[in-house]
């Protein structure tokens, strides 16, 4: 079907207010717009936003011409219990607030002026255990086709052999017929082309095999797209894909194109960091190509539906994703979650999403859910018999998983749950916060003990018979933070594959050494990749420098449990990452911000609060700790030029106590044979101060000398520098930021304390550094400007085109 934007020209107003409404471009959370307080009734789960609910309409305009033919709404995401209006009939609604709407609005709409109205409800506090936004977050399309059209996502494709590059087309329309599809290459050339018979929505055609010459296959490495192009009556739809093979098995674990493959994963939830919930084209990019940098081949899409953006992303840059359907299942984990639901909705739930992912090649497999206790009772492990088997339906090309908390099952087991209902009705009563329930209580508890709580809970006796049946029932095992359980269920169950589905960062380096000689522990995904809004402070090392003692507890907007911080910046555990997981030996060196001589909090999701930085004027003498992530056997470590000492290396760190002193700080790899086969070095930052911005590199569709895509998303850092480009995070200041040419989407910094959010036009630097996104207008040019006072800092650039 011809697909046309209907992002702009809407208007947004709260439903439980008489305020006006106002102008807005879709995506739009409108919840990120809300005030933070104390009384907000999701609390720190969703960054202590208040929740309401919206109504969001748009006029469109129709010709007589176009009126007679089939038309579709569809929204990638609205969160949540949709309800959709055309002229005052309601053709659609969606209690899911990350599934695809799609309505048919043929028999509503006229020639002239229509009406769409939307209404998104989020005052039913709480409802979700992380920031989830409010609103049409995702775009929106008007879809419309002639008598004999292919219907959205009609085009269907699975690689039936690789290594021959044959691939199954299936093609559903309108109306029975037959249609001709040819396969362009990544130079727009065709390759082969055919027929095709064409089903109708109700009698799905039969399979087409569709040879490509000289193929090229699909993976992380080497992701090459094709396109299929299928038309059918005057309808055009093309559609991209990737010709890749994936199989597991107890003998050969997890493979891609028959190349063994261990899934060096992160979880990541829905938000897009400084923009809240709103999902962009480059905003998702930008998070795959990130996470790539650090050492990822996958990403597991936690706890909810994957956006088509993000999907895409990773099709295009060669990330491996697991998309997940659910957080809960029966039992509420949140009063107002989606437990209600699951049980009466999941099969056309999880037909949305495969049809979604369908011809993707990026998405590896399906995950049913994330700790639900449900796993160790009678009718939850019916339950994920029914829904591994709906997918096996639906797709039999990929596995199914889900994300089980061992420990959690024994202590539901035994009366001590995390989450019941009775505990959901609690918290939600429990606004004065004085007393911490469900999840909350397990994540302090975690971040007072240390990481060691879970892992070894995992292995207490009855963790197995609460685990078996259900694991029984996948294709392949999720061990939430079962690491202590790997070697052991690996003998124990000689059929079962596991993945850890959610573990810890400091494992990352004892995971590979299992999984390099264990082809059944077939992937690892720490929690997180990148920070996120919400479940405040769980992953937080903050000193008051940058939380204050005294400051309200609704001043805590993120959770501090990314390895990237919340603008994208990668910190210490990001270079260790890019170690354990074997992207480069390194070395790289890290230290702990030397200044910050208070105490700081502590939580099991950080393993430390290290910075690739040298630069702390002003400590001479001070204690540092500093940290060397490498796979050598040894490190020596140098400072101007005297020795300080030589380590062993213990799961890709080696760990120096000395005094800090302003010059260059070297570590030196040594092999076993004391050989030097690397070497990292930083500097003191000089005593001159800039304020330097300038695009990341790599941006999405943009190179610092290259103009902007119009209408297009551009991530600028701000960051204090000597005149040689040599960070300095000691310097603390207030920046005033000015757009011309565009508008500034958000403006932050890294801090996971931020009481200023990301909407204002002055940030506050954190470590030296802080994030601006602006979205350029149609055609002409961009001008970004950054003041401190002292100091102005200007990036300039052309747009493209005139959209």
């Amino acid at each position: 079907m011809n697909k046309q934007s209907l992002n702009e020209c809407w208007t947004v107003r709260r439903l439980d207010g008489d305020g006006e409404p106002v102008a807005v471009d879709l995506p739009y959370d409108a919840m990120l717009r809300e005030p933070r307080n104390a009384s907000s009734l999701g609390g720190h789960n969703i960054g202590w936003f208040e929740g309401h609910d919206y109504e969001y309409r748009r006029e469109l305009e129709l010709g007589v011409d176009q009126i007679e033919r089939r038309m579709m709404l569809q929204f990638e995401g609205v969160y949540h219990k949709a309800q959709v209006y055309v002229n005052d009939v309601e053709v659609a609604s969606q209690p899911n607030g990350y599934l695809d709407i799609i309505a048919d609005i043929s028999d509503v709409v006229h020639a002239g002026t229509n009406v769409i109205r939307v209404v998104a409800h989020a005052a039913d506090q709480p409802n979700s255990r992380w920031y989830t936004g409010a609103g049409i977050y995702r775009p929106v399309w008007l879809l419309s086709g002639g008598e004999r059209c292919v219907m959205p996502d009609g085009v269907r494709i699975r690689t039936i052999a690789a290594d021959r590059g044959l691939v199954g087309l299936r093609v559903i329309g309108s109306r029975p017929g037959t249609g001709t599809y040819v396969v362009l290459d990544a130079d727009g050339h065709a390759v082969v082309s055919g027929d095709v018979p064409v089903g109708s929505d109700s009698d799905i055609s039969g399979e087409v095999a569709v040879a490509i010459p000289d193929v090229r296959l699909w993976d992380e490495q080497t992701p090459y797209l094709y396109v299929m192009r299928v038309s059918y009556g005057d309808d055009v739809t093309e559609t991209r894909f990737g010709v890749r093979s994936i199989a597991w098995s107890a003998d050969s674990g997890f493979t891609v194109n028959g190349r063994r493959v261990i899934l060096k994963g992160a979880c990541v939830h829905s938000d897009n960091q400084l923009l809240g919930a709103e999902s962009y084209r480059e905003s998702e990019e930008r998070r795959v190509r990130l996470l790539k940098n650090c050492g990822y081949n996958a990403i597991r899409s936690a706890h909810n539906a994957a956006s088509r953006q993000l999907i895409e992303a990773c099709d295009r840059l060669g990330m491996y994703l697991v998309d997940e359907y659910a957080d809960c299942w029966y039992i509420h984990k949140t009063c107002h979650d989606y437990a209600s639901y699951v049980e009466s909705r999941f099969e056309r739930d999880l037909a949305s999403i495969v049809t979604k992912d369908y011809s993707h090649p990026s998405v590896v497999m399906y995950s049913i859910g994330n700790e639900v206790a449900e796993t160790a009772q009678k009718r939850g492990v019916g339950l994920t018999r029914d829904m591994t088997a709906c997918l096996h339906r639906l797709d039999g090309t990929r596995p199914v998983t889900c994300g089980v908390n061992i420990f959690f099952n024994l202590l539901s087991s035994l009366g001590f749950g995390v989450y019941s209902d009775a505990k959901a009705e609690r918290e939600a009563e429990n606004t004065g916060k004085t007393k911490a329930v469900g999840s909350e209580f397990y994540n302090n508890l975690a971040g007072l003990l240390g990481d060691t709580v879970m892992k070894f809970g995992a292995t207490l006796p009855g963790c197995n018979a609460k685990t078996k049946d259900a694991f029984a029932a996948m294709d392949i095992s999720g061990y939430n933070y079962g690491i202590m359980r790997y070697r052991r269920d690996l003998r124990r169950h000689p059929d079962r594959l596991i993945v850890g589905s959610e573990t810890f960062c400091r494992d990352a380096a004892a995971f590979m050494r299992i999984a390099k000689t264990n082809t059944r522990l077939i992937g690892d995904f720490v929690w997180a990749g990148i920070d996120y809004i919400g479940e405040t402070g769980i992953g937080a090392w903050e000193y008051e420098d940058y939380a204050p003692k005294d400051g309200p507890e609704h001043g805590w907007l993120t959770a501090g449990a990314g390895r990237l911080d919340i603008t994208g910046s990668p910190l210490g555990e990001a270079y260790y990452t890019r170690v354990a997981l074997e992207h480069d030996p390194g070395p790289y060196l890290a230290v702990r911000p030397v200044y910050q001589t208070g105490s700081h909090s502590s939580s099991a999701w950080k393993m430390t609060d290290a910075l690739r930085s040298w630069s702390f004027h002003g400590c001479d003498g001070l204690p540092a700790s500093v940290e060397v992530y490498s796979n050598a056997a040894r490190v020596r470590l140098e400072l101007n030029g005297t020795v300080v000492g030589t380590k062993s290396v213990r799961d890709c760190v080696a760990r120096f106590s000395m005094r800090y002193h302003d010059g260059t700080l070297i570590a030196v790899a040594l092999d076993g044979q004391g050989r030097e086969i690397g070497r990292d070095e930083l500097v003191t930052a000089q005593e001159s101060t800039r304020l330097e911005i300038f695009p990341e590199t790599g941006e999405p569709g943009c190179e610092q000398s290259a103009t902007v895509p119009t209408r297009g998303l551009l991530h600028l850092r701000l960051r204090y520098t000597d005149e040689y480009g040599v960070w300095k995070p000691m310097e603390k200041h207030e920046i005033q930021v000015s757009v011309t040419g565009g508008m500034l989407k958000a403006a932050g910094n890294g801090a996971p304390y931020n009481p200023d959010g990301y909407l204002h036009s002055t940030v506050r630097t954190y470590y030296g550094q802080a994030l601006v996104i602006v979205r350029a207008d149609r055609g002409g040019t961009l001008v970004v400007t950054a003041e401190d006072g002292s100091d102005t800092a200007t990036y300039i650039a052309e747009i493209a085109g005139e959209g």
